[in-house]
């Protein structure tokens, strides 16, 4: 089971790849934050553990295996920032909160955020009703 770190590096790695068609070490250290160092050893540690392939000084790759839990994280991330949003919590604060707490969601948790989002884009009066709620 892969820990917090090691997802927001894949999923930093599954978008940087999405949106650029290659993901390097420096690249992910300034997305995330962190020394071009720390990326190396999280990299070589998500190598071992079969989550993508590192050639040092060629660049990454991720595996079947990284870039399916890749495309998950980022529904996920997504789904939790839709959520937020339809509930009327501020933009500007969205992106932080889901940060916060998107690796304390069981993926159960997840699923049932899911079927709530659908039900409240299905309810539309709700929704009116929770933007109205939010203004007073």
């Amino acid at each position: 089971m892969p820990t917090p770190s090691m997802e927001d590096h894949i999923e930093q790695i599954y978008l940087l790849i999405e949106n650029k068609g290659y993901a390097r070490v420096s690249d992910i250290a300034e997305a995330l934050s962190v020394l071009p160092s720390s990326v190396t050893k999280m990299v070589q540690k998500l190598d071992k553990d079969g989550y993508l392939v590192y050639e040092k000084y060629r660049g990454l790759t991720l595996t079947s295996k990284g870039e399916k839990l890749g495309k998950r994280l980022v529904k996920r991330h997504e789904l939790l920032e839709q959520f937020l949003r339809l509930i009327g919590v501020d933009e500007e604060r969205i992106y932080e909160d889901v940060e916060g707490i998107e690796h304390h969601l069981s993926w159960n948790a997840i699923d049932r955020i899911a079927d709530l989002v659908q039900l409240l884009e299905e309810n539309q009066p709700f929704l009116k009703k929770l933007e109205e709620m939010k203004e007073q």
